[in-house]
């Protein structure tokens, strides 16, 4: 059977603690902050992809693809990327094989893309979400696990597979 992503993939205890890996685009530092400060005082690990000055030549991929490579590697066991409508950052962090990042707007996408399609990675939109709404999110998104039923199963070793299959046919 094919891996297709770490992460865990059962409900954390009360007390457990996760290696969240964060990181932000563009702006968006106040919401990054108040999200880190969340974070710690739920008793969790954050681990920081800086960008603390917005510098003219700094891009997506600068800081969203070392994230997900944290979380493929299993250094994070979850991660939030946030930049302003989120699009950029989703488009760079995708392009990591294993990492599965999603547009998160609302409780039942934060939580089914985990339990169903075993998401990694929540791309939050500084310009769109308050910080009470983005800190719901998040939390929502950390509660959930990977529920296994068989045709999530299937779909997600379809997807590795296909990874395997375009990184051979890069030039």
């Amino acid at each position: 059977m094919k891996t297709f992503g770490t992460g865990p993939t059962r409900a954390p205890a009360e007390s457990e603690t996760l290696r969240v890996g964060i990181a932000k685009v563009h702006g968006c530092f106040e919401l990054k902050q108040c999200l880190v400060g969340k974070l710690h005082d739920a008793g969790h690990r954050v681990i920081d992809f800086r960008d603390d000055q917005s510098q003219p030549g700094n891009d997506y991929p600068d800081f969203v693809v070392p994230l997900a490579r944290a979380v493929s590697s299993g250094d994070a066991a979850f991660s939030a990327a946030i930049c302003g409508s989120s699009n950029g950052a989703l488009i760079a962090a995708n392009k990591v094989p294993g990492f599965r990042a999603c547009l998160i707007h609302e409780r039942i996408s934060a939580h089914q893309g985990v339990e169903d399609d075993n998401i990694n990675n929540i791309c939050l939109g500084g310009l769109l979400d308050a910080h009470a709404n983005a800190w719901e999110l998040l939390h929502t998104f950390l509660a959930a696990r990977f529920g296994g039923a068989e045709r999530h199963r299937r779909g997600l070793e379809k997807g590795a597979e296909l990874d395997e299959i375009l990184l051979k046919e890069m030039p």
